[in-house]
Parts: structure tokens; sequence; C-alpha cells
């Protein structure tokens, strides 16, 4: 009798656990992105010999670089980008000679080449727009700090450089939408470049 009591028991607790839903871990999901308007702002700065148009969404910022204890020029400046926690590095030098150029392109190279150990491969694009501005922009394919690099120039005195970051963990799959999204607006302002 005591036997049969004990196994109904159990019995009655086993089917008793067959009736709880069984939880599985829910799949790995990302936020959702809400993307700004685009809309756009004209960049002109005292001492800056050169306009474009950049993302209303986008705030620029003074660039805290020290050079020989001496403050970098109003030239060199941050677009800031909140809505993607991003930032585009930008800084301008001024081109006084052949060497002084063959200087600024060498180490634009230097600096992209930084990332090869961990590209998966780098595009080249030739920057050409309507308003007599060349350059080169570098799409980096991988898990690299900075996806995308370019510089425009007119060869003779000015040259300009930017870096694309993203203050996140490098998930290149997760970011490409967000990525895309920034890289048209940075092709607007390139687009838009003009030397004054």
């Amino acid at each position: 009798m005591l036997r049969l009591l004990v196994l109904s028991v159990i019995c009655a607790c086993g089917l008793q656990a067959c009736d709880d839903p069984i939880y599985t871990p829910k799949p790995r999901m990302f936020p959702r992105v809400d993307y700004p308007d685009r809309d756009y702002k004209i960049f002109e700065q005292d001492g800056c010999p050169f306009t474009f148009e950049y993302p209303a969404y986008a705030e620029v910022s003074q660039g805290d670089y020290v050079f020989d204890d001496s403050y970098n020029s109003a030239c060199w400046f941050n677009l800031e980008i909140p809505a993607f926690n991003g930032t585009l590095y930008s800084s301008y030098v001024p081109v006084e000679s052949e060497l002084a150029f063959n200087k600024v392109i060498r180490d634009a190279f230097k600096i992209v080449g930084k990332h090869n150990t961990k590209a998966n491969y780098r595009e080249e694009a030739v920057i050409q727009n309507d308003q007599g501005v060349s350059g080169l922009a570098f799409n980096i394919k991988g898990p690299v700090a900075t996806p995308y690099q370019y510089y425009v120039t007119d060869t003779t005195q000015h040259f300009f450089r930017a870096s694309l970051y993203f203050n996140t963990q490098v998930a290149p799959d997760s970011m490409a939408p967000i990525y895309k999204y920034v890289i048209e607006d940075v092709q607007h302002m390139i687009d838009t470049w003009e030397w004054q």
C-alpha cells in the first residue's frame, strides 16, 4: 500500500512537471535604431579655407590636439554623431611644397595601413567632385576601429583628412545599417566640398 502511494505521488509530480512550459533562451537581438531626418548645415569656420554641407544631426566640436606645445588650428575639428555614438575626426593641413604634399599623402596611407592586421580587405575609391576637389576614400572591411577614412586635396595648397569612428564594440554585421546611413552623409559632405 505504501509503495502504491509513493508511486502515485511520483507519477503526479511527473505529470505536473510536464504541464510547465519549457523555457528556451531568446535569440540575441540588436536594439532598434531610429534614424534622424536627413537635413544639412553649411560648415563655414573662420580661418578654414573650405566649406561643405554636413548632416544636421552632427555637432561640430573643436579637437583638443596639442602639437609642439601649441594647440592645433581651428581647422582640426570633430563631427560628433550622438545618435550613433560616432565621431568623424577631421584635420586640415596647408600644403606649402611638393615635399610637404608627398609627406601628408604617405602619412594618410600609413594610418590606413595600420588597420591591415585586423581588416579583411580594403577598398579604395577615387574622389572627384564638380568643384575640382580630388582625393581618395578607404572603405576598410572587417573588425576595425575606423572603417572609413578619406582625404581630399587640390594637390597644390590644401589637404584635408578624416576618419570615421564608432565608440562601440566592433561588430561589422550589426553596425552595417548605421554605417551605410552615415557614409551616405559623408559622401554628401565630399560632394559639396569647396576650397575657398
